[in-house]
C-alpha cells in the first residue's frame, strides 16, 4: 500500500490529501505559544452561550427534536465533560440542545454548567426540557406531568436514570490538542494580506539562509509593538472544486518563530523557532505568546448552505477520512459560516436501473457523518469530523443539517 493510500479510518490524528493544489497546512505540534492545558483547566465551565428565540433552519424545525431511545432522566456533570458529549447522551442530534435548553432563573450563571450540576429533562406542556439543577444531589427524577399530554414523537420516553461515565464513552468534541496548531496561525490568506505584511531583509553578515538564533534585520514592519512574530511563506493556491480557476485564497506556509530585538529600521530580530528554512522575502506576522483555547458552542447555520470538503489536513497523504480528522471545506464567512456550526456530510449512493422502465435513475445522497466548525476565513473554513458512519472523502458534500 503507498503513502497515498494510507488508511486513517478512524484516527486521532488528521490527515492530508492534495487535489486541486491544496498544499498541507503544518501540523504543529510543538508551538510554544499555544497552552496544552487540558481545557478543563483553561476554562472552569462549559459556556453554553444558548440564543434563546434564535430561528432554527427550517429542516430542523420541520422535523423537530428526537430523543435518544436510551437517554437518561439526569445526568451529573464531571470534569472533562464537553456540550457536545452531555447533549449526546439525551439528543440524537447533539446541535439541537438549544431547542431544549430551559434557563433556570433561580441559579447563578445559568449559561455556565460546572462539575457537579445536574442536567435535568423534564417536560412541559408535553415537550421536552433540559435544566440544570445546581449542587442538587442525583437522585430519583420526577414522573411527567400526568395532566400534561403525552409526547407525540415516538422516541421522547422516560428511561431508568444512569450515573456519570468518562468522556470515553461519550460523543467526541473538539479536542483542544488536536486544534491548537490550527488557531494560532492565518494559514488560509488572501492574495494581498500577506503581501501587506512585513518581510525578511537579510541576515546578519549576509546571511541568506536562516536557522534557529540566527539574526536578521526586517524591513516594513508597520507597527513596532509587537515583541513576537510568526514567519510565513505564500503557498499554492486553494481552488474552488466547483470552478478550478476560481482562486478561494492561499496557503499560508509556517515557517517559524521570531522575537524583535529593536524597533530601528531595518528592525533587528532573531528567530526563535524553525520549522522550514527561512529566506529573504518570508513574511512576518504579529503574534500573541500565549492563545486561548476556546469553547465552541455547537448549531446549524441559519440559512442552508451546500459546500464541499476540499481535503483533510495532515503531514500524511490520505484519501479516507475518519472520526477527529480536521477538514477544509470551500464555505466561509462570505457564505454566513461561522465557528461552531455543524455541518452534516453526505455521500452520493450513485444511480440504479428502474425494474419496469429499465431507465437508469439517481439515487438520494446519504448521510455519512458530522462536522463542527472550529476557524473561518472569507471562502474556507476548517472543521472537525465529530462523527462518521463511513469513511469521508475530498469532494464529499456538505450542508445544513
Amino acid at each position: 500500500m503507498s503513502l497515498n493510500q494510507k488508511r486513517i479510518w478512524p484516527t486521532k490524528r488528521v490527515a492530508f490529501s492534495k487535489p486541486m493544489d491544496y498544499t498541507p497546512a503544518q501540523a504543529y505540534t510543538e508551538n510554544p505559544y499555544v497552552s496544552r492545558k487540558p481545557a478543563s483547566s483553561l476554562v472552569p465551565a462549559l459556556l453554553i452561550m444558548i440564543a434563546l428565540g434564535a430561528a432554527a433552519p427550517a429542516r430542523a424545525a420541520d422535523q423537530g427534536v428526537a430523543l435518544k431511545p436510551d437517554h437518561p432522566d439526569r445526568y451529573t456533570v464531571v470534569k472533562g465533560d464537553t456540550l457536545w458529549g452531555i447533549s449526546g447522551r439525551f439528543l440524537k442530534n447533539p446541535w439541537q440542545w438549544p431547542e431544549v435548553w430551559k434557563l433556570n432563573p433561580k441559579i447563578k450563571n445559568p449559561h455556565l454548567i460546572y462539575p457537579g450540576d445536574v442536567v435535568a429533562l423534564r417536560y412541559v406542556n408535553g415537550k421536552p426540557e433540559l435544566t440544570v439543577l445546581r449542587n442538587e444531589k442525583l437522585a430519583p427524577a420526577p414522573a411527567p406531568d400526568a395532566a400534561a399530554e403525552a409526547p407525540a414523537h415516538p422516541t421522547v420516553k422516560l428511561s431508568p436514570r444512569i450515573h456519570a461515565e468518562s468522556l470515553e464513552k461519550a460523543i467526541p468534541t473538539i479536542p483542544p490538542n488536536a486544534i491548537a496548531p490550527f488557531l494560532t496561525q492565518p494559514l488560509v490568506v488572501t492574495d494581498t494580506e500577506l503581501d501587506q505584511a512585513g518581510y525578511v531583509g537579510v541576515g546578519l553578515d549576509n546571511r541568506i539562509a536562516l536557522g534557529n538564533h540566527s539574526e536578521f534585520y526586517a524591513r516594513g514592519l508597520k507597527d513596532k509593538s509587537h515583541e513576537f512574530y510568526q514567519i510565513f511563506r505564500k503557498g499554492k493556491p486553494i481552488r474552488n472544486p466547483n470552478n478550478p480557476e476560481d482562486i478561494l485564497g492561499h496557503e499560508a506556509v509556517y515557517l517559524g518563530d521570531a522575537k524583535r530585538l529593536d524597533a530601528n529600521e531595518p528592525t533587528k530580530l532573531v528567530v526563535t523557532r524553525v520549522k522550514q528554512e527561512i529566506i529573504p522575502g518570508d513574511r512576518l506576522v504579529a503574534s500573541s505568546r500565549k492563545v486561548a483555547l476556546p469553547y465552541y458552542y455547537p448549531r446549524p447555520p441559519k440559512t442552508q448552505v451546500e459546500g464541499k470538503i476540499l481535503s483533510a489536513l495532515s503531514d500524511v497523504a490520505t484519501t479516507e477520512i475518519g472520526p477527529q480528522a480536521i477538514v477544509a471545506i470551500n464555505l466561509g464567512t462570505r457564505e454566513g459560516i461561522e465557528e461552531g456550526h455543524v455541518l452534516r456530510v453526505l455521500y452520493h449512493t450513485g444511480t440504479a436501473k428502474d425494474p419496469v422502465t429499465r431507465e437508469e435513475y439517481k439515487l438520494p445522497d446519504e448521510q455519512a457523518g458530522l462536522l463542527m466548525v472550529f476557524r473561518t476565513f472569507e471562502r474556507v473554513s476548517y472543521a472537525l469530523v465529530m462523527s462518521a458512519s463511513r469513511p469521508l472523502h475530498p469532494l464529499d458534500t456538505v450542508a445544513t443539517p
